[in-house]
């Protein structure tokens, strides 16, 4: 009986215990959460950052417009029409130099576009995974690569090849074609806008195809493999699931190397011939741009129309950056508006 008595107690006499033993012991410390006024400054600060941002850019739009207001006083837009440059008699237009800033952009853009996209579609769809990572770094390090060794090597290297090879049987072939003939006229030298055009899709490269690559990549992987269930090719996977998932992604890649090659300064200096006439529209003919001749000219023009007119085709270059980056947010407000259509 008491055996019994004292097996039916355990139980209550060690809970009675333990509830004892939890009393006393000193409740354990929470992480304490911040407060209201830790929220509120971390508030003010995301705005202050905000708002500094903003107040920078508009700051240097308003340093660039006061330096340049000379010549914009008399110029005008006729400055954007003309193609004289002459600081010895002041007489300046930027003509030479926007078209040779827009063309070498367009070149590079027309080469390193598809380039950009084989690379990302092999990396995410057909290579074998050892060859994935070595790859994507091999590529990736082309962009540590100063632009000025670039300059170099496309003035040193590339030109020469590029006048053997390209030039002169590009002459050769389009002789006597019309229209076709004037873009390959001049004389085939290795310089010049094509040369700065193939340098400058060289340089941005990395930057499209490491973009698309990591787009490409948060693409699920869900969608893909329904699609390859269904008997799509690779291709059709791509163009049908993966860019219309990712073409956000996609456009800003590719603005970033725009941006990156509107912008580029030593490298283009070094190929494109820093020629300030434009005698024809010929892709062969040496030409300037925009940072060339701010690099070449800046240091040694004088304060007073020669320096307001740089300082015009800084503010220049700025507007020309500013649009495409309003043409691609309407790009893709565009297909955003496109894909409400369809549902």
């Amino acid at each position: 009986m008491t055996s019994i008595l004292a097996q039916g107690a355990s139980p209550s006499s060690s809970t009675s215990t333990s509830s004892l033993r939890a009393m006393t012991q000193p409740p354990t410390r929470q992480k304490a959460r911040s407060g209201p006024m830790a929220d509120l400054i971390f508030g003010w600060l995301a705005k202050g950052a905000a708002f500094a941002t903003l107040g920078l850019l508009l700051a240097i739009l308003a340093s660039l417009t006061l330096s340049a207001m000379p010549a914009i006083s008399k110029y005008g837009f006729s400055f954007l029409g003309s193609t004289a440059w002459d600081p010895v008699k002041e007489e300046f237009g930027g003509l030479v130099m926007i078209y040779g800033t827009i063309a070498t952009s367009l070149i590079a853009l027309l080469i390193a576009v598809p380039v950009s996209f084989g690379i990302a579609l092999f990396l995410t769809e057909l290579s074998p995974s050892w060859l994935k990572r070595p790859l994507g770094t091999a590529i990736e390090l082309l962009a540590a690569i100063p632009s000025i060794v670039y300059g170099m090597w496309g003035l040193l290297v590339f030109g020469p090849l590029l006048a053997t090879y390209v030039q002169v049987p590009l002459q050769t072939m389009l002789a006597g074609v019309p229209y076709l003939g004037a873009f390959v006229s001049g004389p085939p030298v290795g310089i010049g806008i094509l040369s700065a055009g193939i340098i400058l899709a060289i340089m941005i490269i990395p930057f499209i195809a490491s973009v698309m690559r990591d787009v490409f990549e948060v693409t699920p992987p869900l969608l893909k493999e329904s699609a390859y269930a269904l008997g799509s090719t690779t291709w059709e996977v791509v163009s049908k699931v993966v860019l219309p998932y990712t073409k956000a992604g996609v456009i800003g890649g590719i603005m970033l190397g725009l941006g990156r090659a509107i912008g580029e300064t030593m490298a283009v200096t070094f190929v494109i011939g820093n020629f300030n006439q434009l005698d024809s529209l010929s892709l062969f003919q040496a030409a300037n741009s925009i940072t060339s001749a701010l690099a070449n000219e800046f240091a040694e023009a004088g304060e007073g129309l020669h320096q307001a007119a740089l300082m015009y085709l800084g503010l220049v270059l700025f507007f020309i950056t500013f649009v495409i980056l309003t043409l691609s947010k309407l790009l893709l407000a565009q297909l955003k508006k496109g894909e409400g259509a369809k549902t």
